[in-house]
This record gives structure tokens, C-alpha cells and sequence, in this order.
């Protein structure tokens, strides 16, 4: 039978703060460890005859801290097969704890009985000091040596554990640093539980001249607005409309329903996005019209995603992951160790990453025919480019148009029609322009301008139809 090992949670302070069920389980065992013996309680429980062998040798023998948990780990299970080992850990056993989790995996591999046995963690006395109630405040304990940048985008209260020396303290306030101010308030919060307990709020700009210790944690109130926070309130809006006593509309769109609505918020995305100034300069009104047209947009990939929840497909956490996952694949020379040093290398990676995810035979393969004709064209000369295949530069993309109106004045037909549109394409990309927005912003320029012409007609009482060409010409001139 497999040995029997009980982990205790030692609480967040001395002995005074250990739970009776805890105290009880250390009585009890015959054998007994504590991961550290720089925790409060272990002190006390020797004083009072409870002594607890340490396990920091095993800190300093490892090459890692992995290799140390392991480490730990092996030698507890060895020593079960003689006897009840009570295992004890700072704060609450399930809570922070790499060895309790690799012991467990030990207990489903069938080389351990495994119970644990909680204590009060210092979250529990940090949300307490800090007046937080996680039941009703987005509030997260995170580890400050493994900081996840992704945690830090979900605003709301931060708790950041394991903050034990000063280079895990400079990583935690840099983290901050990228999202609040300077003068933010920080809570630094040091031996919860003990005589010498400190809370203390000061500002994130002198977080870096503390000293901390391994009873050290810090913790901040992340800005609003919340991104995740706001995605969930959005997703579970969309739900609701689609349940019964919802939206009517709502319920009775599908995938296909809602293709049209999909294209229209793009194209409404693009035209907003052409309205943005060209420099630096900011356009409050031209940002709030993409503000709102971002919004759309965003609900109609939502729309998408309930629908596919619905059918038992696949949810946003699901859309999420994939794009996260493409984009690391993708991006070889950021998280790989490929060279690309140019844009135009970095197309040509992506392009035959693409064709070996698909597993088609042609790089083409991809691309939808349905696409308006410029963007069509556009891939298919980029496509072409990332295997070496440039149409061109500037000039030559020039010569190209010369000769198709040289074709079609000697009376071309379509197709040199096409060669003259093709060249254009092809003139943009040598520019660095997308052919399809530069359309497009000449199509609104030249609305803008047709509309002043209506409104100037207007002005001066004359009918538009009215006019000679001459007349006409001459108004659209002087505009």
C-alpha cells in the first residue's frame, strides 16, 4: 500500500494563527516536516514541543527551484513508505504551494495517499487588511517570481505573492509601472499575523527603495477600465439576449444571418479608420467614431461565438487560445530563433508557415475569391512576393501601367484593361500603400467634393442637371 502523507497549512504567522484540525494532524504523525523553517510557526511549534525537520537543504543542493520541489517531493514519499509524514507548508496547503501540486500528481500516479489539511492563507489576512471582499471585487492572487502580463490587463485588485528580494521587487514595480502612474498607491504588506505586521500604502514610484523578505507581498488596484472583466460582461450580454425572454432578432440570427452585418461593420471600421488624421495630432471625434465602430465589430464576433457555444463547438476562451497560439507560431523570429531582420522577411516566414499549417500545395491556396478585386489582387502579388516573385518597384510598376495604356489606346480590350489596374496593385504595394484603402479614401475625398458641388449649386439656386459641361467643370474647379 501506498505510504500516507498529511500536508498542513502552517497559516499565514505564528502558531497562534494554526488551525485546531492542523495542530492536531502534526500531533498526531510520527514523522514530521515543514518545506522551510523561515515561517513564524515553526519556531513556536518547536517551543512548545512539536519540532518539525526542515527541508531548505534541498534549496541549496538544487541547480532550480524546480529541481528543488522535486527534490522535496521524493524525499517525502520515501520516507512515507515507513511511516505517517505530516508535511507542513506557510499559509494554506492548497494555496501557492508547487510541492503540494507535484504531490498530488505523485497520488494519482499511485505512489502516495495524499490529505490535505487547510490553513489560513495571507490572502485571506491580506483582502482583510486591505478592506477587499473577492466575492464582490475582481481580486487575484498571483506569484511575483512568475508575473503573467495577461493578469495584469484585467484590472482590479492585484495580489502578488512571493515577493522575497529585491530583483523579484523591481520586476513587480516595472509590471506596475507599464500600467499605473507613478504616483499610484501601492499597499506594501509585510509579516501578516506577527507583532511586527506592516501595512503600509505608498506611491508605485518608491515600491523599488523597499526591502523586503520572504513575508512580503504588495498589492495594487489595477485602472479601469478591465478588458477581460468588460469582454465577460459583453459575452454574457450576448447570452441573454439569446435566451428566452430576450431579443426576438437576437434568437432567430445564425452564422449565415449575420454574414452580411459582419461585412458591413468592417467596411463601417475602415471608413473610420480613413477618417483619422495622418499625423500625430489627435482627432477626439474621429477616435470616438472608431471607438464605436470597433464596438460593432467586436459584437459581431461575439454574436459568433454564442452561436457556436450553443452548438457545442467552441467558446471565446477557445477563439483566444488559437489566435494567441497562431500568432506565437507564426512569429518564429520573436519566440524561435529565426532570422528576420525586414518586414518582407517576415512576410516570407509567415506565408510558408501558413501553407505547411494548412498542408496545401499552393501558398495561393488560401486566398477567398470573393474578395474585392484590389484586395484579391493585393494578396495574390504579396503571396507571389513571399516566395521571391516581387512585381516590381515604383518604376517598374509605372512601366507597367505606360504600356497598358499604350494597349489600350491602340484599342486593348479588358484584359489590358486589367494589366493597367494590376499595375496599380502593384504600384501601391511599392509604396507601402494598400491599393483597396487608397481607393477608398480617394472614393470619400472626391464624395466630400461632390457634396460641396450640391451644396454650392444649392447656395446660388441652380439646378446641377441644368448646367453645361463647361459651367459644370468650371464649379468643380473652383472648390
Amino acid at each position: 500500500m501506498p505510504g500516507r502523507i498529511v500536508v498542513v497549512g502552517l497559516g499565514p504567522g505564528g502558531a497562534d494563527l494554526l488551525l485546531p484540525a492542523a495542530r492536531a494532524a502534526l500531533e498526531r504523525a510520527p514523522v514530521r516536516y515543514a518545506r522551510t523553517a523561515r515561517h513564524p510557526a515553526v519556531a513556536d511549534l518547536a517551543a512548545q514541543g512539536l519540532a518539525l525537520r526542515p527541508l531548505d537543504g534541498r534549496y541549496d543542493e538544487a541547480a532550480s527551484l524546480d529541481d528543488a520541489y522535486h527534490a522535496i517531493v521524493d524525499e517525502l514519499v520515501a520516507a512515507a513508505e515507513h511511516a505517517e509524514v505530516a508535511y507542513a507548508v506557510p499559509g494554506s496547503a492548497g494555496v501557492a504551494e508547487h510541492t503540494v501540486a507535484l504531490l498530488r500528481d505523485a497520488e494519482r500516479e499511485g505512489a502516495v495517499t495524499l490529505t490535505v489539511v487547510p490553513g489560513l492563507s495571507f490572502a485571506d489576512l491580506a483582502w482583510s487588511r486591505l478592506g477587499v471582499d473577492p466575492m464582490t471585487e475582481l481580486a487575484r492572487v498571483v506569484d511575483g517570481r512568475h508575473l503573467d502580463g495577461a493578469a495584469l490587463d484585467l484590472g482590479g485588485w492585484l495580489l502578488v505573492a512571493q515577493v522575497d528580494d529585491r530583483l523579484v521587487l523591481g520586476d513587480v514595480a516595472l509590471a506596475l509601472l507599464e500600467r499605473m502612474e507613478p504616483g499610484a498607491p501601492v499597499a506594501v504588506l509585510a509579516h501578516l499575523g506577527l507583532p511586527d505586521e506592516q501595512v503600509e500604502s505608498i506611491p508605485l514610484a518608491d515600491l523599488q527603495r523597499r526591502q523586503p523578505d520572504h513575508l512580503t507581498s504588495v498589492a495594487a488596484r489595477l485602472p479601469d477600465p478591465a478588458p477581460g472583466l468588460e469582454l465577460a460582461r459583453l459575452l454574457e450580454l450576448a447570452r441573454r439576449l439569446r435566451r428566452p425572454g430576450g431579443c426576438p432578432w437576437d434568437a432567430e440570427q445564425t452564422h449565415r444571418s449575420l454574414t452580411r452585418y459582419l461585412l458591413e461593420e468592417a467596411y463601417e471600421v475602415v471608413d473610420a479608420v480613413e477618417t483619422l488624421p495622418t499625423d500625430a495630432r489627435a482627432d477626439d471625434a474621429a477616435y470616438e467614431r472608431l471607438l464605436d465602430e470597433l464596438g460593432d465589430l467586436v459584437y459581431q464576433v461575439i454574436f459568433h461565438v454564442i452561436l457556436a457555444e450553443e452548438a457545442g463547438a467552441f467558446g471565446l476562451g477557445a477563439v483566444e487560445r488559437a489566435i494567441h497560439d497562431k500568432l506565437v507560431r507564426r512569429h518564429p523570429h520573436v519566440f524561435g530563433d529565426v532570422d528576420a531582420a525586414t518586414s518582407a522577411a517576415v512576410m516570407r516566414n509567415w506565408e510558408q508557415i501558413k501553407k505547411e499549417e494548412r498542408r496545401a500545395d499552393s501558398i495561393v491556396a488560401g486566398i477567398t475569391p470573393g474578395l474585392p478585386s484590389l484586395l484579391y489582387a493585393h494578396k495574390l502579388l504579396r503571396k507571389a512576393a513571399a516566395v521571391g516573385l516581387e512585381p516590381g518597384d515604383a518604376p517598374d510598376s509605372l512601366a507597367r501601367i505606360e504600356a497598358a495604356c499604350a494597349q489600350i489606346r491602340a484599342g486593348g480590350d479588358v484584359v489590358a484593361l486589367g494589366e493597367l489596374l494590376a499595375g496599380a496593385v502593384a504600384l501601391a504595394r511599392a509604396l507601402g500603400v494598400d491599393a483597396e484603402s487608397a481607393l477608398r479614401g480617394w472614393s470619400a475625398r472626391f464624395r466630400e467634393r461632390f457634396e460641396a458641388l450640391e451644396r454650392s449649386a444649392a447656395r446660388d439656386g441652380l439646378d446641377l442637371h441644368s448646367l453645361d459641361a463647361p459651367a459644370l467643370a468650371a464649379r468643380w474647379a473652383n472648390l
